[in-house]
């Protein structure tokens, strides 16, 4: 794979990142640690996490992935400086009181909060510190719409953006970026590191893939124009876009039992159990087929055959689904096939937006 340079920023990195979020749940840490080992293998050298993760989030877990990652960098010398880093500060608390007292995201917050996560990675540096949703209250995690009355912003951008650069120039992170972020937010970042000469954000981390694809409604042009990358997270709709669930429903007797959506009913409860996405991801896998390629292979060469992703985000919890998610990297979606997904997307919109 031809890496692929961050935004404005001196980081390079394979256009397939390894996200880890399961490491802690649903995956042990020998097991982690043998996909990670894999994955270096296979030339990816990208890791993303956060330190609010494993998912479904739970005080029992809170920095157990990163404390797995960090045991992987310990016991094989090396190997940390062949990955590139990606973890995240939590935003403000979303019924998490374990990740931070009170309700915002101070200056503080974020220094506190770095300070952990370099601490149970076991490394000196952060190659990509990233704020994992705004401080501000915006339309997120299949929320549509934005309320001006439901504000609660108490920390600025602009005093987000000068503790960020603090860490930069305490050498704890080498550059910065921002997930589940909207237009609004980018242009703000971007315009007030130029004003104020600040860290410049590399990345949006936004979910994309074929069941919510708000990234086009906007979001795209701004990150094209001002040069700033998208790594697209839940490539395959926690699932739904592999086919797993279309005969069995995410739910009943016959779901697969330790897959996610069938497996947490707080999955459920969000955008990946409507209704209305299930029915999206059948009809998707339907034309995967019709194609000739499986639901997965499908699900991720859309993410592969869109110049607005950088690097797409994969999730697994075994050795043989990372492996089947590497070697759709050479699978590429042409122009009628990805007409014929545009006019599916045209009749059932963004069903998980």
């Amino acid at each position: 794979m031809q890496k692929i340079q961050l935004g404005q920023s001196d980081l390079h990195v394979t256009p397939i990142c390894l996200g880890t979020m399961t490491f802690g749940e649903q995956v042990d840490e020998p097991t982690a640690h043998a996909i990670l080992h894999r994955a270096l293998e296979r030339g990816i050298d990208f890791i993303d996490t956060a330190e609010m993760y494993a998912v479904p989030t739970r005080a029992e877990t809170f920095g157990a992935t990163e404390t797995i990652i960090g045991h992987w960098f310990e016991k094989n010398p090396g190997v940390r400086d062949r990955i590139v880093v990606a973890t995240k500060v939590a935003g403000p608390s979303r019924g998490m009181p374990w990740v931070r007292e009170g309700s915002g995201m101070t200056p503080a917050d974020i220094v506190a909060s770095c300070e952990g996560s370099l601490r149970r990675l076991k490394t000196d540096v952060i190659d990509l510190y990233q704020i994992h949703w705004p401080e501000r209250h915006v339309p997120a995690f299949g929320n549509m719409y934005y309320d001006p009355a439901r504000e609660t912003s108490r920390t600025s951008i602009l005093a987000q953006l000068e503790a960020l650069a603090g860490l930069v120039k305490a050498g704890k992170v080498r550059a910065i970026g921002l997930s589940n972020e909207t237009p609004y937010g980018v242009h703000e970042f971007v315009r007030l590191a130029e004003q104020h000469g600040l860290p410049r954000v590399a990345s949006v981390q936004n979910v994309y893939n074929l069941l919510s694809r708000g990234v086009e409604n906007g979001l795209d042009e701004t990150m094209h124009r001002l040069g700033v990358s998208l790594l697209a997270y839940s490539p395959l709709g926690f699932g739904l876009l592999t086919g797993k669930y279309d005969e069995s429903g995410i739910s009943g007797p016959h779901a697969p039992k330790g897959a996610r959506i069938a497996r947490y009913e707080s999955v459920r409860k969000q955008r990946w159990g409507r209704p209305e996405s299930f029915e999206a991801a059948r009809r998707y896998n339907a034309l995967a087929r019709e194609t000739g390629m499986t639901p997965t292979q499908f699900a991720l060469a859309f993410c592969h055959s869109k110049w607005q992703v950088a690097s797409t985000i994969i999730g697994v919890t075994s050795l043989a689904q990372l492996d089947e998610d590497l070697d759709s990297w050479d699978k590429r979606l042409p122009p009628e096939v990805l007409a014929e997904i545009d006019k599916l997307r045209w009749e059932m919109r963004d069903p998980a937006i």
